[in-house]
């Protein structure tokens, strides 16, 4: 098992959009294994590259016992409109209402390079969407409104986790873009 420490609200690699993968290789499949690990572990619906540290387009999911990963991923969103709590793995024990869209298609790569797409509703299209954003450096509290993302910020920064410090590990096989994960 590759169980990695999570990124924590407030490290910058949350906020900086990651590289697309361009090689489809050993790393890549080291770390899918390790996102896997850690999201199980977690436990967890969804987690991205990024939360590990790493800047690439790559996440991981285990929604309604579909357990799989993207890479490189794009997204088409329905119309209509669903409301619920999302929580993040990033901002241990919160949840907030967030508005997300109800269907989702992503379409991207397996870490084979093969590809493939992933299709769902409710709970499944909110995971690809939140996991899609942390790729792209947004988190779900700016899906927010403004009166919520105030009361969601009071709660971050009255969590006793509020303000760790990054985990710094050292010998890593996978690319961070001169970043020490």
């Amino acid at each position: 098992m590759a169980v990695k420490p999570i990124r924590l609200f407030g490290d910058p690699v949350l906020r900086t959009p990651a590289e697309p993968v361009k090689d489809f290789d050993k790393e890549l499949r080291q770390l899918v294994k390790d996102l896997t690990d850690t999201m199980v572990d977690a436990p967890g619906a969804g987690l991205a590259a990024p939360q590990l540290g790493v800047g690439l387009r790559v996440f991981t999911y285990y929604v309604d016992d579909r357990l799989g990963h993207l890479v490189n991923p794009t997204l088409e969103l329905g119309e209509e409109q669903q409301d619920g709590d999302e929580g993040c793995l990033s901002l241990p024990g919160l949840a907030f209402p967030t508005p997300r869209a109800w269907r989702a298609v992503a379409r991207g790569f397996n870490m084979h390079g093969e590809p493939i797409t992933v299709e769902g509703t409710e709970l499944l299209a909110r995971c690809v969407q939140h996991e899609t954003d942390h790729l792209d450096g947004i988190l779900f509290i700016d899906r927010m409104d403004p009166e919520q993302r105030k009361l969601a910020m009071r709660a971050i920064r009255e969590a006793e986790w509020f303000g760790e410090p990054a985990p710094v590990v050292r010998d890593s096989p996978h690319r961070t873009f001169g970043r020490a994960i």
